[in-house]
């Protein structure tokens, strides 16, 4: 894909990626370093978020595994598990790793009699590396979406307990992070599904986000060593660190706490889906120059393309 700009050809655009670079290799990075883009850009990753395990919630995890709570018995608490995210799967196997006396069990955490539902493969890899004999049994990984993990359940776990005939189905442990949409349980527990189908589902916290303290300055540092450059992207990938980006960009008037109105030539914001968008515009009334159709590298890179074009198309006139 290629774009025309008034910068010089010579010169890449900043890319500011406001995320923590993937490892061993990060899609954006692959994507906007490519050579084939005229002009070219220049991707850097600025961190935003921090994580940090919920005590509260690793805790109730931890003595349901060690009283075998989650299993297959009529009497259990829980048919099955829920993961949509990494680090909702780096708290699970802290549990399952950390706990001493269950070292010698090579059944521990007494899992394999269940169905584990993964949002897509990079969560299903993660939970992949937990060991366990017999190993986890883990369906969804090509759902990709909990839209879309969420309806898969609703059909293969009512497979699951088909020879069984329960009145009810049951609980499954959906363990989260402090900021998550509401579609799996919305969906399994949708009123409308008859009594039989209807799947309760239980959400334990066992994660939390913040901003990274040093964000703030990180982020000047970066706008410091870019302010020459005729162009500029910040791409935003949550709502986490939102404000200290527009208090970096100078656009918020300091007693309102709203956007001013003024906003730096050449300094454009791109965001990775609707969800930071609107909490763009709903907290800060700042509406940012373009907003990923799809939430995936090539979805930010086609809007920033079509955003350059119709500039460019703009000042022709």
């Amino acid at each position: 894909m290629s774009s025309s700009n008034s910068a010089p050809q010579d010169q890449p655009i900043p890319v500011l990626l406001l995320k923590t670079k993937s490892s061993p290799s990060d899609a954006y990075e692959d994507l906007f370093s490519a050579p084939s883009h005229n002009p070219s850009f220049e991707p850097t990753f600025v961190p935003v978020l921090q994580h940090k395990f919920e005590e509260k919630g690793v805790d109730r995890l931890r003595n349901l595994l060690r009283q075998k709570r989650i299993g297959s018995s009529p009497d259990c608490e829980f048919g099955g598990l829920i993961f949509t995210s990494q680090r909702a799967v780096e708290a699970f196997a802290h549990v399952v790793l950390e706990d001493e006396a269950a070292k010698d069990d090579p059944e521990w955490p007494h899992l394999q009699n269940i169905p584990i539902y993964s949002v897509g493969p990079a969560t299903t890899r993660a939970l992949s590396a937990v060991s366990q004999q017999p190993p986890l049994q883990i369906f969804g990984s090509h759902t990709g979406n909990g839209d879309a993990l969420a309806q898969f359940i609703l059909d293969h776990y009512a497979e699951w307990h088909r020879g069984n005939h329960p009145a009810r189905l049951p609980p499954l442990l959906f363990l989260v992070g402090e900021q998550r949409r509401d579609i799996i349980p919305r969906t399994l527990m949708d009123p409308s599904l008859p009594e039989t189908r209807r799947i309760p589902v239980v959400e334990e916290v066992v994660y939390g986000t913040g901003e990274m303290p040093s964000f703030p300055d990180d982020f000047a540092a970066v706008l410091r060593s870019t302010h020459r450059c005729p162009e500029r992207w910040a791409v935003v990938f949550s709502p986490t660190g939102c404000d200290s980006m527009l208090r970096g960009l100078g656009v918020l008037d300091p007693e309102t706490g709203k956007f001013s109105g003024r906003r730096d030539e050449g300094t454009y914001v791109a965001t990775i889906g609707p969800t930071t968008r609107t909490h763009l515009v709903k907290n800060f009334d700042f509406e940012p120059d373009v907003c990923a159709e799809t939430p995936t590298p090539e979805g930010i890179l086609e809007g920033i393309v079509a955003f350059q074009k119709k500039r460019l198309e703009k000042t022709a006139l």
